[in-house]
């Protein structure tokens, strides 16, 4: 449980009704990937509050480094949302979750930013009416990308562009517009990329379609043979495929899946918030948040 000032802290910051106030909230630890956290800590902790009487308290960061630290006992939470199906199976394999259900879907995107002395050559390809992928090639381009090592997002963006590769036939185009996989210009610390774009300091960055909304910032639409938004991506693409590191990855949908771990505080929590995730309430927030509905996308299990 949590206490008054804490609670009423909480209650300003997530815009919870004033009644709940004077009511007892049960603490909820969520684990997610950084992508979703924006939407745990505004619209569904407010909602869950009211609904289900639960204080969310959310940890996040890359999926890879969640999940590790679910697997060694450092973070402790009742619930994991991840993005793609391998942050969840590496939770399942060390015995810490048993069934995952698809909850909602994104799509990769390029956004850039509008101070760019390129933005009105995107603002043409956003409309289909050049290239996107020759203006990432142009020089002093500056692009921005998460790091593969350890975030699914910065993976996802290489087989984008290795996708895009085969559908363009341009067999250099992940050197030309990416560098070497671990590039230092492009996986830059220290910083939001979404702040970098806004000031003009970064001319484009790859993100999932739900990142622009609250910045507000331009993106382009990639086809969707590209934007792993299908579900058999891996199965179309079978030698699409990423070594790093010792480990070798291949392209997985972008789906968000959560499950209830199994050394769960609050298990009658968990169980019903990730019930919760899967009803109208839920779904009508993320279609708000432009997430996608999982589709086709099935549970997963250990």
């Amino acid at each position: 449980m949590i206490g008054g000032s804490a609670l009423v802290a909480g209650a300003i910051a997530a815009g919870i009704p004033a009644r709940l106030l004077a009511e007892e909230l049960t603490v909820l630890d969520v684990a997610s990937a950084g992508s979703i956290r924006p939407i745990l800590e505004d619209p569904i902790k407010a909602s869950i509050a009211t609904a289900l009487k639960l204080d969310l308290h959310s940890h996040a960061q890359g999926a890879d480094a969640v999940a590790q630290s679910i697997v060694d006992g450092s973070l402790h939470a009742d619930v994991f949302i991840p993005i793609t199906p391998g942050p969840m199976y590496t939770v399942m394999r060390a015995g810490k979750a048993d069934v995952a259900q698809p909850i909602a879907r994104t799509e990769m995107v390029l956004v850039y930013s509008p101070k760019s002395r390129f933005a009105s050559r995107f603002d043409a390809a956003a409309k289909g009416q050049v290239n996107w992928w020759e203006i990432l090639q142009e020089p002093g381009l500056r692009f921005a990308r998460g790091n593969p090592a350890g975030d699914p997002g910065g993976r996802n963006i290489i087989f984008t562009m290795m996708l895009a590769a085969k559908k363009y036939k341009q067999p250099n185009l992940v050197e030309k517009v990416l560098g070497p996989t671990l590039n230092p210009e492009q996986i830059l610390t220290g910083g939001n990329n979404q702040a970098r774009l806004q000031s003009g300091e970064l001319d484009a960055s790859s993100s999932y379609k739900i990142g622009p909304g609250e910045s507000h910032l331009p993106y382009i639409t990639l086809p969707s043979d590209i934007n792993l938004s299908g579900q058999n991506v891996h199965e179309e693409h079978p030698n699409v495929r990423l070594s790093l590191n010792g480990k070798t990855f291949y392209p997985e949908p972008l789906v968000y899946y959560a499950a209830i771990l199994k050394n769960a505080a609050n298990p009658k929590g968990a169980a019903a918030f990730t019930a919760w995730l899967k009803g109208n309430e839920a779904q009508a927030l993320f279609r708000q948040s432009q997430y996608d509905p999982p589709g086709s996308a099935t549970a997963l299990h250990a």
